[in-house]
């Protein structure tokens, strides 16, 4: 699974990987790769291997199989040259209540082994707005703002691959907005991110990619390609400057189309097949149409997701 771009090579290449809980397959040969300046958005149900995948990805778990290569060189037993590269944001933050957000970040500073730690954290607390609060205790934060933290400890060590896992879960809109610019700026930085999210709105608003993933990879291409596999399809909506009465003549050329508000709009589903829009402009003029204005409603991204979730079971 490619992420769409093809300018330059992936900085992160994941083949075939798979891994194992027990008796439980938790993620079974998944493969995706991932650009500098790209975001790749996980999308899956609870339980699908979105959190194992990242946390291979970041070097806390070994695969059972597969490969990972970073940056073209392949990622052996000793994943530490990747877990320097990587910064990861957990759905927990994880932080010290009882210390400072600058001591936080200090101590993963010097767990990176970095040349200047303080400087480093500064630089971090400047960039996620958060220098005028460094010496507030963790304990005290709100959800959000914890969350900021986790995100500066992430980009201490100015990895190339950043790994969000549910990053505005439970943040309030305001906050959420915040992380998400922060989300851009990195990717215009050159970074490649992995982002795992429930929320659909918000993986279509950031992602060039989208992984649905139900223990093995379903679907993946970008928002609007997924969105083109809904079950349904796009809908064209035509508006009409006066009552439209010749639905029956129309369709036994576009079956499954309806009127609706006195006859004044109708809907056509168009599928997958974008050239029925032309032919059906070309059969309303051939029946007369008062056609005041066309649109297409094409499905959500939601839709596509729960129609590629529903139609391919756990592990199958």
């Amino acid at each position: 699974m490619a992420d769409g771009s093809s300018t330059q090579p992936p900085f992160v290449s994941a083949t075939r990987l798979s891994r194992r809980f027990g008796p439980r397959l938790a993620v079974d040969d998944v493969s995706l790769e991932v650009t500098r300046g790209r975001i790749v958005a996980l999308l899956g149900p609870n339980g699908a291997g979105k959190t194992t995948t990242m946390r291979m990805l970041a070097g806390l778990l070994r695969p059972d199989a597969g490969t990972i290569a970073l940056d073209g060189m392949p990622v052996g037993d000793d994943t530490a040259p990747l877990r320097a590269r990587v910064g990861l944001l957990t759905e927990t933050p994880g932080l010290w209540d009882r210390l400072s957000i600058a001591d936080n970040l200090l101590v993963h500073a010097r767990l990176h082994g970095l040349a200047a730690p303080a400087a480093a954290v500064g630089r971090a607390l400047a960039r996620l707005g958060l220098a005028a609060r460094a010496g507030d205790r963790a304990g005290t934060l709100s959800k959000g703002m914890k969350q900021k933290v986790a995100l500066a400890r992430a980009l201490l060590h100015a990895p190339a691959l950043v790994l969000l896992d549910e990053p505005t879960s439970g943040l309030d809109p305001e906050m959420a907005r915040s992380v998400r610019d922060h989300v851009r700026d990195l990717r215009a930085d050159g970074c490649a991110i992995v982002l795992a999210s429930h929320n659909l709105d918000e993986v279509e608003r950031l992602a060039d990619t989208v992984v649905v993933i139900n223990t093995r990879v379903v679907a993946d291409g970008p928002p609007a390609g997924l969105r083109a596999r809904a079950r349904h399809g796009a809908t064209a909506v035509v508006r009409f400057a006066a009552p439209f009465d010749a639905l029956d003549a129309l369709a036994e050329r576009h079956p499954g189309g309806w009127l609706e508000h006195g006859g004044r709009q109708l809907r056509v589903p168009l599928g997958a097949d974008a050239a029925r829009m032309p032919a059906l402009v070309r059969d309303l003029v051939a029946l007369d149409a008062q056609v005041e204005g066309i649109s297409v409603d094409q499905p959500a991204l939601e839709d596509a997701y729960l129609a590629l979730v529903r139609d391919t079971p756990e592990g199958a």
